[in-house]
């Protein structure tokens, strides 16, 4: 069962034991405190971002990795990937980083 819930912008997908939230150009603390939250309640975390909304993941990854839950938690993996627009040409970015908790 899948469930999808929408997190102050931020788009929530529940699974078992995890989740994955769309990081948008929000407040970067704010955004890690609700990662944290959630991961206080799943083992797993996937954030997903595009073009230029990218940075605010990794900075959210970074101060989860390196100053909320040091040596609690880590990055597992990080796909990059590019989407094209049909037909127009236009390419934009996108990161999925998965942060697991120890």
């Amino acid at each position: 069962m899948e469930e999808t819930t929408e997190l102050r912008g931020q788009e929530q997908t529940e699974k078992s034991d995890e989740a994955t939230i769309q990081i948008g150009n929000y407040p970067v603390m704010e955004s890690a405190l609700e990662v944290l939250t959630i991961l206080g309640k799943k083992k797993k975390i996937i954030l997903k971002s595009k073009g230029n909304s990218i940075p605010n993941a990794v900075a959210v990854a970074n101060i989860i990795t390196e100053k909320m839950l040091v040596g609690n938690s880590k990055v597992q993996k990080i796909n990059l990937d590019t989407v094209a627009a049909a037909g127009i040409g236009n390419m934009t970015s996108t990161i999925e980083i998965i942060l697991i908790k120890n």
